[in-house]
């Protein structure tokens, strides 16, 4: 198998993907699904259920399309990022405001990023999921307001992004740097090669 589909529109997810060598294609959502509506929060499930459940969903709505647009079968990889304080999901920010909350919320505190991946070819599905911890060093609200002003926050988990400028409020990282900027690159491995796919 020479590709895949990436049901994904994370520019970081494709740039990983590429660091493993992998040819792949994307596979968006049409005009007419409603993706944000994948990503709410049902009652009060746990951030790994809660990220293992919109990635399944992401998969099950990426594998239709694939099927209902004609495309030549090859695996489909789908990924969901979630930051969580203690049992509280912080998922991408609505506004300014809500970034700076979230980002109050973080300041010198110990957080996890969850990070979610399942890749489906044929009738198998094999899915797996990355746990790193972030702890932040205390943030003044001028440093919040000049990082939110700045863009950076608004579509992203937590309101941050550990690649961008955000990596300046880093103290401590343990687990995958790559799963935290969204595609854990050991554990996507191992998935693409159940499918058949070299890494």
């Amino acid at each position: 198998m020479s590709f895949i589909y990436l049901a994904s529109q994370s520019p970081r997810r494709a740039q990983l993907l590429g660091q493993l060598g992998v040819r792949h294609e994307l596979l968006l959502a049409d005009d007419d699904e409603d993706a944000e509506a994948l990503e709410v929060v049902k009652g009060r499930e746990s951030p790994a259920a809660y990220v293992q459940r919109v990635t399944a969903l992401k998969l099950d709505a990426a594998v239709a399309r694939r099927k209902r647009r004609g495309l030549p079968d090859a695996p489909v990889l789908c990924a969901d990022t979630t930051v969580a304080l203690g049992r509280t999901i912080l998922g991408k920010p609505e506004d300014a405001a809500d970034a700076r909350r979230m980002l109050g919320l973080l300041s010198g505190t110990t957080h996890r990023v969850l990070t979610a991946i399942a890749v489906q070819h044929g009738r198998r599905r094999d899915a797996a999921l990355n746990v790193s911890r972030v702890r932040f060093a205390p943030l003044t609200g001028a440093q919040i307001a000049r990082y939110v002003e700045g863009g950076e926050p608004l579509g992203k988990a937590g309101a941050y992004g550990v690649q961008g400028a955000a990596a300046a409020f880093v103290e401590h990282i343990g687990g995958s740097y790559s799963g935290i900027m969204g595609l854990p690159m050991f554990e996507t491995a191992q998935l693409l090669r159940r499918a058949g796919i070299e890494v």
